[in-house]
């Protein structure tokens, strides 16, 4: 269990292999029996070989600094859609709240022997609720807070695409941020660099679709699209839409 949760991170697992496989391929049909919320918390006077309480349908384990809170899905008011952004990956959490989550279940473990069963399986429903509700919160923040970057580095692209120079440092350094965090941006396979090389490609799409533009010559249109030269361009184009700029142009201005 110590070895699934590092410091500073939460992971929500879905219980069982077929939920797993359900999280995986994005099928939503049913909810898996229980949801699972792992953490790292300093969690005092617990032996080393752990404690293991259970209420019912819920259960809390705490062994080698980390805490397992499992809780029946469908006592959750949260739906199992909506913790999909937190399954299976690590996810940032607070210190306040490792430190809240570590003082209750302190709480639960030193009173445990006078806790009526009924209360305590609601206590334990409502802790992992709300460690649950605002890891989403966070996590939501974070994904609008990346679109919001990667929106920022698309328009800065876009306004800069005749520059044959345009590359990732450049972007990095106009919007503030690493070249580490802006790949991070575009970590969909094709990268900064396959990103610009599409913007240009779609660019001298629309530029060879102009009839306004077609008085302009090939290696014209490649410099408005920032690429180096003719050549080079006339093989980015034919390898990723198929066929030649001129021929392109042909089949749609003809």
């Amino acid at each position: 269990m110590e070895a699934e949760v590092a410091a500073g991170e939460l992971v929500v697992r879905a219980s069982g292999a077929a939920a797993a496989v359900m999280a995986i391929e994005g099928r939503e049909r049913a909810e898996p029996r229980q949801v699972q919320v792992l953490l790292r918390a300093g969690v005092g006077r617990v032996p080393a070989a752990g404690v293991a309480l259970g209420f019912g349908e819920c259960s809390v384990r705490v062994r080698g600094g980390v805490v397992l809170i499992s809780v029946a899905a469908g006592k959750l008011s949260v739906g199992f859609g909506e913790l999909r952004p937190l399954l299976f990956q690590p996810v940032p959490l607070g210190r306040g709240l490792q430190a809240l989550v570590a003082a209750s279940v302190g709480h639960l473990v030193a009173a445990s022997g006078t806790l009526d069963p009924h209360g305590a399986r609601a206590y334990v429903i409502g802790l992992a609720e709300l460690v649950l509700r605002s890891a989403l919160r966070t996590e939501l923040d974070r994904a609008d807070a990346l679109a919001t970057r990667r929106r920022a580095a698309v328009d800065y692209i876009r306004e800069h695409l005749s520059d044959p120079a345009l590359a990732a440092d450049r972007i990095a350094e106009a919007l503030f941020i690493s070249r580490r965090r802006l790949y991070q941006l575009f970590d969909d396979g094709d990268g900064v660099s396959g990103r610009i090389r599409a913007m240009r490609i779609e660019r001298a799409k629309e530029l060879l679709a102009d009839p306004a533009q077609g008085i302009r010559g090939i290696g014209e249109i490649s410099r408005q699209c920032g690429f180096a030269n003719a050549a080079h361009f006339s093989r980015t184009f034919r390898k990723t839409v198929g066929e030649s700029p001129s021929d392109y142009r042909d089949k749609l201005l003809r």
